[in-house]
């Protein structure tokens, strides 16, 4: 029988060491897997100095590696109870729907690619906007609450990207990835009549898949908004064409990282992603009948207006 009495601190301390040199193993790659979620939160959430090839990341990574190595060798003494409750946060996040194993796996996917991939920015000065054209006849024609419609857009998540795993937070925004798939690899453009602006519903254009931009644009508008997403239309010069909201730019990294390595990976191979940014900070991408991937390469950049379904 031990007695609890006789046990001394320093035994307590010998107990909870690691023998070299697994010591310094373990605390070599308990740094990395903690440098990876604090090096997240701090690139999402410090300002970015945009230095060539992005070593002010770099440098941000590297001083943090030094010091969680510096305080993990102080608690080396206590490294398996650091392990412990490491491993527990995690699997309680992974559990609990919260930040856990898969959450840092795809964060770290989506940063590291993004840091070497840059999109390509537009900003919108609101302000300098003008009326858009024909607005009360595009906000009737795009009937999301037509069941047609919204069987279509489902039909359509059922079609493309439905086995793709993990990305909870970003299902919406997959499924209306799916519904751009859809809808851009069947559209048939066909002109208006001459002499005459024609808005078709989007019923109408669900029929064919057939018509000219603003068909295209109040048909995507309208199945987008079925299934959830908020969906923008915008007015150029002789051309309008859909955006989608993705949100932030921490947002669009992770969106960036899925088009280019899992849902359009051919289309967009070797290209950038085309979006705006409003006033608001808030990200959209172009889903213009042109492109072959959401964010595609604008038809028209000078932009005249702006139609927002709330």
């Amino acid at each position: 029988m031990i007695n609890i009495k006789n046990i001394t601190f320093t035994q307590i301390k010998q107990s909870l060491q690691v023998k070299k040199p697994w010591d310094d193993v373990i605390i070599f790659v308990l740094n990395i897997l903690i440098s990876i979620p604090v090096f997240i939160i701090a690139h999402e959430n410090l300002i970015e100095l945009n230095w060539p090839f992005n070593i002010d990341r770099i440098l941000l990574f590297i001083l943090l590696l030094i010091a969680i190595q510096l305080t993990l060798r102080l608690l080396r003494t206590i490294i398996i109870i650091c392990i412990f409750v490491y491993i527990l946060a995690l699997v309680y996040g992974t559990t609990f729907g919260n930040y856990g194993f898969d959450s840092i796996f795809e964060d770290y996917n989506s940063m590291i690619y993004t840091m070497s991939d840059n999109p390509y920015p537009q900003d919108i000065i609101v302000s300098k906007l003008l009326p858009f054209p024909n607005k009360n006849l595009i906000l009737n024609a795009i009937e999301y609450k037509n069941p047609k419609v919204r069987t279509f857009a489902i039909m359509a998540t059922n079609e493309n990207f439905k086995n793709v795993r993990g990305y909870s937070e970003y299902r919406t925004i997959i499924q209306c990835f799916a519904v751009f798939k859809e809808i851009n690899s069947r559209w048939h453009y066909v002109s208006d009549p001459k002499d005459d602006d024609y808005i078709a519903t989007a019923s109408e254009s669900l029929k064919y898949l057939s018509g000219d931009c603003d068909d295209h644009s109040i048909l995507m508008a309208a199945c987008v908004r079925a299934i959830g997403g908020t969906p923008r239309l915008i007015h150029t010069k002789g051309h309008i064409y859909p955006e989608i909201l993705i949100g932030s730019m921490n947002d669009l990294e992770t969106v960036n990282f899925l088009i280019k390595n899992v849902l359009f990976t051919k289309e967009s191979a070797n290209k950038q992603l085309h979006y705006h940014i409003d006033e608001r900070n808030q990200i959209w991408l172009n889903l213009d009948y042109t492109a072959s991937y959401p964010g595609g390469p604008f038809m028209s950049e000078e932009i005249l207006g702006a139609l927002t379904l709330n």
